[in-house]
């Protein structure tokens, strides 16, 4: 098979829930980068470009209507180049990646744009079609993020555990404590802030125009979400955030989630809530875009690849512990590549929750300062389909920065899943 490389990464900055950004359209949003991407290729003949493969978890509001074709459009490319949306929850950024990579690596392609999307701040509240004539009652859904319109089958089968309660399932299998991750996300907000300090999250960013008020126009070129004032105390004195849901029925014969995980667990005494807003991901906005060429296409056109896809693979995990799948994702694709652990020198494991990277580490043989080592989605947040993309960049940048060859980027994915990716420099 053909090789698939890495020409070119760039995202927006990451912007807070409901914070500069959330003016900005998702549509609107994801062209930005594909903007920024002519102008740093002036020489490119974007017409030839195959297709524009976009990830996005949502999809519920101005995204709907296929927002990779929109924001293609919107960015000023030629008519004839398609676009299409892909939605593999949080890792669809990663999954168009892949998609594009496999039509290079078969020969079907030679040159495509892709990424992903999200702006959560403007997830639209949904509403259900009555279910029987003359119906007097609305069920309404938030769908910034998590289950909604659920299957009852689904439900009693497999259990319908949102994300936070699928990180304390793995806190209390795995016996990572609360301390432990309030470390790690401790040490996630140095590094993103010491990175940002430096200018290295900089150089992979467009500023976004953004209006305030009627005559006025900001360039929004840095991450917001990151707190430089976060420490060890202000992490150890936050309320679990999702407690309240221990209370809530959510077994097939009504049983409450501190039921069974009493259930599971029986030898527990008191189910204790160790995840906060402290160690978990932060809800926010943003986009981002790779631009992928085959060799033979490179060649004619005289573009310098940055980087090769070494392998791809994704993983099913079971759903109550779905955020254990990035690492048997992460063996598959090791495996595929023909490597080991150690022959990896960088490894972004995406921060949904502190939990993810400690036991993905834990379960194969990490060492953690290779690990996110200018942060991650506790820090910078978690724009759900544009995050695979935005870690891609994020580790390629590091990689030619340090000098190193290799970079594995994996993600945890909702219903149970997980996907992996590995670079190699060129």
């Amino acid at each position: 098979m053909k090789d698939a490389f890495i020409c070119d990464a760039i995202r927006t900055p990451i912007g807070r829930y409901a914070g500069v950004l959330s003016s900005v359209r998702a549509d609107d949003l994801g062209a930005i980068p594909i903007k920024a991407l002519r102008e740093r290729n002036p020489k490119l003949d974007f017409a030839a470009i195959d297709d524009v493969i976009l990830g996005c978890a949502n999809q519920a509001g101005e995204d709907n209507r296929n927002v990779a074709r929109m924001s293609s459009l919107l960015a000023g490319l030629p008519a004839e180049v398609p676009g299409t949306t892909v939605n593999r929850l949080c890792g669809s950024g990663m999954d168009a990646i892949s998609i594009a990579a496999r039509a290079i690596k078969s020969g079907e392609m030679d040159l495509l744009i892709a990424g992903g999307v999200e702006s959560m701040s403007r997830a639209p509240f949904v509403q259900g079609k009555a279910t029987s004539a003359f119906s007097r009652t609305a069920e309404i859904f938030d769908t910034t993020i998590g289950w909604r319109f659920v299957n009852p089958l689904m439900k009693s089968q497999y259990g319908v555990d949102s994300m936070p309660e699928t990180a304390e399932n793995v806190a209390e299998e795995y016996k990572i404590a609360r301390d432990a991750q309030d470390r790690f996300a401790l040490a996630s907000q140095k590094k993103a802030v010491l990175a940002q300090e430096r200018g290295f999250l900089g150089e992979e960013i467009v500023a976004v125009p953004v209006a305030r008020g009627k005559n006025e126009v900001v360039q929004v070129d840095k991450d917001e979400h990151p707190r430089a004032d976060t420490t060890l105390d202000s992490l150890a004195g936050l309320a679990a955030a999702f407690e309240k849901l221990g209370a809530m029925p959510m077994g097939p014969n009504g049983e409450t989630v501190d039921q069974l995980a009493l259930k599971r667990y029986p030898d527990t005494k008191r189910i204790e809530h160790v995840h906060t807003a402290g160690n978990s991901s932060g809800i926010v906005d943003g986009a981002a875009i790779v631009l992928l060429g085959s060799a033979e296409w490179g060649k004619k056109a005289a573009q310098k690849p940055r980087a090769r896809i070494r392998a791809m693979a994704t993983a099913g995990a079971e759903p109550l512990i779905m955020l254990t799948a990035p690492a048997p994702a992460s063996a598959k694709a090791l495996k595929k590549a023909g490597m080991t652990v150690k022959d990896i020198d960088l490894w972004e494991i995406n921060e949904a929750f502190a939990v993810v990277p400690l036991q993905t580490a834990r379960a194969l043989g990490i060492d953690h300062d290779r690990i996110n080592v200018n942060g991650g989605a506790i820090a910078l947040g978690h724009p759900l389909g544009a995050t695979g993309a935005i870690l891609l960049g994020t580790a390629l940048d590091e990689l030619e920065r340090t000098n190193k060859s290799t970079a594995l980027i994996t993600l945890c994915i909702g219903g149970g899943m997980g996907i992996a990716t590995i670079i190699e420099r060129v």
